[in-house]
């Protein structure tokens, strides 16, 4: 049972050596914080023995009490109440029947009109537009219990490991090894990967989701609440090179590579990033030049060339690389998986303006000996591959295949990352839009509090307006992922998914800097209390420009969307 303390208590503990502060009813010995305050000990001894609760909230966030509450509370007054105990998240039967597809959903639902979804059990801290709508007790057809179970599983899990340190970890440009050993054993990993959960090669499981009710949207949401930290560069670290790496090894790599290597990725113990990004070319894909010669006997690669801005590259075991093996442009691409442990790659880390701790990196191969079974996918055609004729009653389709160009494994991973990269800029929104909130009911101007000005409110209007529609954008698009087979949702969705990347990064900019506006001089010193909107007005340009810049995905958006919608039949 929690210790309790009267006021009086806390009033004779004023001394240097024994100071006690009272903080939202909590009791704290701060004696051994003294020497690591950042305002330095007279600070504290000014309200040793005393409520500080104001003077606590006026320069530091949350974020502080959870690193220091384990250290430092004591206990609590014996005047404070005693909050009733929330109810326990639910969990998931033993053995859950597999999740309807929507045709299914639909086709049992048809006789009696649309299916209502019951609303989830509200969660968090309900500040509007500040977590997507079904988290506050709005329906949503896309959500259920085990997607419930497993937002409270990794929100818990973030709060208490992960979100008090987030700021050092920046700082030092790396989070701990342990996090990312404990993405694999809670089995997190093997969820990012854009498809059905890997059971057969891994023995670890999410807690909140059996493997067979695994869905995209539970990828989503496991994306999404790791982003509630509201550090790119975290995010990248645990999730960048992994999620991008991965995927091309999974979907088209030898059985037997697959079998030897994915394991103990999965695990957390090796790491992979993906290479394709070359000094001089970036967007332009089909440009690239490193260079994959095959040897006389036919049994190895022999690969000399440079990638830079590579995600996690300088703690990265294998590489997944796109290497010119033909002719120049992208029907002389190739994809292999290079392993550091064959000699000849060397990676030095690279200072950017954000994402810090994801370690962004230069990597140079030289003369590094590659199996041919390394190969991913077919050799010339990293960008092109064979058909795959679903829809064989439609022409229309057999003809979008010819005349648009084919995509495999390069293309095909743009799209998980490009979708990637949208759930995290709506969570960093929303970030910055929840904070300014918080910030807004609590500083005072002119004599009132800043949500009480009009322009404050206008500026968190439009903040949210963005949000909201760049999340239903989201929702929708991922949804069609699951509806459709996934060469076709790579084909039809590729255009709509670009344009939603420019989209969530236009939101993402633009809610930093009114967030930065609402925090004024907080928001441009590192740490504190405007140290969230600090650092990811930081991250900003990481996001505009990685996975196709800006003006590249708008001008793809239109480009693809035309030609698709053209093969279908679109009247002009």
């Amino acid at each position: 049972m929690a210790k309790t303390f009267s006021k009086e208590d806390v009033a004779s503990h004023t001394k240097d050596n024994t100071p006690w502060i009272i903080i939202d009813e909590d009791v704290y010995d701060v004696s051994k914080f003294q020497d690591e305050h950042p305002g330095g000990k007279k600070i504290l001894q000014r309200v040793a023995g005393k409520d500080a609760s104001k003077q606590f909230w006026k320069y530091h966030n949350e974020g502080i009490l959870k690193k220091y509450k384990g250290q430092l509370l004591l206990g609590s007054l014996d005047t404070k109440k005693v909050a009733e105990p929330a109810p326990a998240p639910p969990t998931p039967a033993p053995t859950p029947a597999a999740t309807p597809s929507p045709s299914e959903s639909s086709s049992e639902s048809s006789s009696a009109g649309p299916a209502r979804a019951e609303p989830q059990d509200p969660y968090g801290d309900l500040i509007p537009f500040a977590d997507p709508s079904w988290y506050q007790g709005y329906s949503s057809p896309y959500f259920n219990e085990t997607h419930a179970a497993l937002r409270d599983e990794v929100r818990q899990w973030v709060e208490s490991e992960i979100e008090p340190y987030v700021h050092e970890w920046d700082e030092g440009k790396e989070v701990p090894a342990h996090i990312y050993k404990q993405m694999g054993e809670r089995g997190y990993l093997a969820g990012l990967l854009g498809g059905e959960f890997p059971a057969e090669h891994t023995p670890h499981r999410i807690k909140a989701v059996a493997p067979e009710r695994y869905d995209l949207f539970h990828e989503m949401l496991l994306t999404d609440e790791l982003s509630r930290a509201g550090s790119g560069g975290l995010v990248w670290n645990l999730v960048g090179g992994y999620g991008i790496g991965c995927p091309p090894l999974v979907k088209f790599g030898k059985k037997e590579l697959v079998d030897r290597i994915l394991p103990g990725i999965l695990a957390g113990d090796k790491r992979i990033c993906l290479a394709i990004t070359e000094p001089d070319g970036g967007s332009d894909v089909a440009s690239l030049g490193c260079e994959a010669k095959l040897t006389e006997d036919g049994k190895h690669y022999i690969v000399n060339g440079e990638k830079k801005w590579i995600t996690n590259g300088i703690w990265a075991d294998y590489f997944t690389t796109a290497v010119r093996t033909g002719k120049p442009g992208m029907n002389g691409l190739s994809v292999l998986l290079i392993e550091r442990e064959a000699g000849g790659v060397s990676t030095r880390r690279m200072d950017c303006q954000g994402v810090l701790s994801s370690g962004t990196t230069y990597v140079t191969f030289e003369d590094v000996k590659v199996p041919v079974e390394n190969l991913i996918g077919k050799e010339n055609q990293g960008f092109k591959g064979e058909r795959f004729p679903f829809f064989p009653d439609y022409p229309y389709i057999h003809e979008l295949f010819t005349n648009l160009p084919s995509y495999t494994v390069i293309m095909t991973n743009f799209n998980h990352e490009r979708i990637g990269i949208v759930i995290q800029c709506v969570r960093f929104s929303r970030v910055c839009y929840e904070e300014s909130v918080k910030y807004a009911h609590k500083r005072k101007t002119f004599g009132k509090r800043l949500i009480d000005h009009p322009v404050i409110r206008m500026k968190l209007a439009h903040m949210a307006r963005q949000i909201e529609a760049t999340y239903n954008w989201l929702e929708n698009i991922i949804f069609q992922c699951q509806c459709m087979e996934e060469t076709e949702a790579m084909l039809k969705l590729g255009g709509a998914i670009a344009g939603l990347k420019a989209q969530s990064t236009q939101t993402f900019e633009f809610c930093a800097r009114e967030a930065s506006q609402i925090f004024g001089g907080l928001s441009y010193s590192r740490g504190g209390q405007g140290g969230k909107i600090e650092r990811l007005y930081r991250d900003v340009r990481a996001y505009a420009i990685p996975g196709g810049s800006e003006e590249i995905m708008l001008d793809l958006s239109m480009r693809q969307s035309l030609k698709v919608h053209e093969m279908f039949g679109m009247k002009l």
